[in-house]
């Protein structure tokens, strides 16, 4: 299969906010071209890109994952689901067990199983030692080994076949959330899964102060004589125009998705929703860090995403030296320079003749931008484009 890459690259400015908090509680930042730089992790916009997926229904529940220790309670209820006459205790040993045999360590929390002897209640579920990254079909398929084997799940297991049809399970018919972020099982390095989408951290095209914001409680019940506060404390947050960035290898998603998450479609369609889906969650999606405190809502000023043959390329070095605000803001200076520093990339590295670009902005101060590419004038236009192009460049023979 050709190489395909997708990089999508957005300007979004965030008003007073925490979106990303370090271990003290501060918004996170980095040092670059020599200033401090608001930062947003890539683990915070990747969980909430995942998030963004289930909660505004861009794809079905059965093409999503599930990333938690609690394996066997999950695969036991999925067991129950498809055998009511089994009663619970039988599904969580069965369901230990089928872990286990696909090579994913698991125990009873020491903490859990001391409060379960304290209080004499039942014995907890054994979990995995780490986040497990599982999606809905595999569970599916490993509930069904597990009622198959269910008279004597132990000898059952014992079988070389049946081990291996387990391990198996747990390694094909991956969901669209697992074959775009990968998987990575510390007991099993053999069903990792290559993430197809590296995201980078978003920067602040300019230099950024934090700064502290105090506050005061009122016990609503105090008299008049009653003065002071009930409560005082402080947060601190910082405001940016942020450049944000994400590569995906199409080719990689492809292999990841295997034949597709349905018999009945062309083995372009899953990964023509899965573009689709990860282009409109990727620009829209936010994290949710302090949100209740600040409200920061807020989309993308530009969103340039670029469809070529080639190596990917963030545009982030068009901002090593900082913009510098004159009292007007940055957004306008970030777009000309993305814009000029954007085709100076192209012309030296490109492929103009495999490379296809869209663009989708919003007011004046982006307007250079739109000399880039293709100008949409939706976001729903925006992904329906670049999910088609992916699909008709994935049936070019390689």
């Amino acid at each position: 299969m050709n190489r395909i890459f997708l990089d999508v690259h957005a300007l979004q400015t965030v008003p007073p906010s925490n979106l990303n908090r370090d271990d003290t509680g501060s918004p996170k930042t980095a040092v670059y071209g020599g200033v401090p730089r608001a930062r947003v992790s890539s683990q915070a916009w990747k969980r909430a890109i995942r998030t963004y997926f289930k909660d505004e229904h861009l794809l079905d529940p059965a093409e999503l994952g599930v990333r938690t220790k609690k394996v066997v309670e999950l695969l036991a209820d999925r067991i129950t689901g498809l055998d009511a006459c089994v009663a619970q205790e039988t599904a969580l040993t069965l369901a230990d067990e089928v872990i286990k045999a696909a090579g994913i360590k698991t125990e009873v929390p020491k903490r859990k199983a001391d409060q379960a002897k304290k209080e004499a209640g039942p014995a907890p579920a054994p979990e995995s030692k780490y986040l497990v990254f599982l999606s809905s079909r595999q569970l599916d398929g490993l509930a069904r080994l597990a009622l198959e084997g269910a008279a004597d799940i132990t000898a059952f297991l014992k079988a070389k076949e049946n081990k291996a049809r387990a391990k198996e399970l747990a390694d094909t018919r991956h969901s669209v959330d697992i074959a775009l972020f990968g998987r990575m099982v510390a007991d099993v390095a053999d069903i990792n899964v290559d993430a197809a989408v590296q995201v980078g951290h978003a920067l602040s095209v300019h230099r950024v102060d934090t700064e502290s914001d105090y506050y005061t409680a009122v016990d609503d019940e105090n008299t008049d004589e009653e003065t002071g506060a009930g409560m005082i404390g402080t947060v601190d947050f910082n405001s940016a125009t942020l450049y944000r960035y994400a590569a995906l290898g199409v080719h990689q998603l492809a292999a990841n998705l295997g034949q597709g998450l349905r018999e009945d479609e062309p083995r372009t369609e899953p990964v023509r929703r899965a573009v689709d889906a990860f282009v409109q969650a990727f620009v829209s999606s936010l994290p949710t860090g302090k949100i209740n405190t600040f409200g920061h809502h807020t989309q993308p000023d530009a969103v340039i995403v670029r469809l070529r043959a080639t190596r990917p390329i963030s545009y982030v070095a068009a901002f090593e030296d900082p913009v510098r605000s004159d009292g007007g803001g940055h957004l306008r200076e970030a777009a000309d320079r993305l814009a000029a520093y954007a085709a100076d990339v192209e012309r030296a590295y490109g492929d103009p003749e495999t490379t296809r670009t869209w663009v989708l902005r919003v007011g004046s101060a982006t307007g250079k931008l739109a000399e880039l590419g293709t100008e949409t004038g939706t976001q729903r236009e925006l992904t329906a484009a670049v999910a088609q192009a992916v699909a008709e460049r994935l049936e070019k023979p390689a």
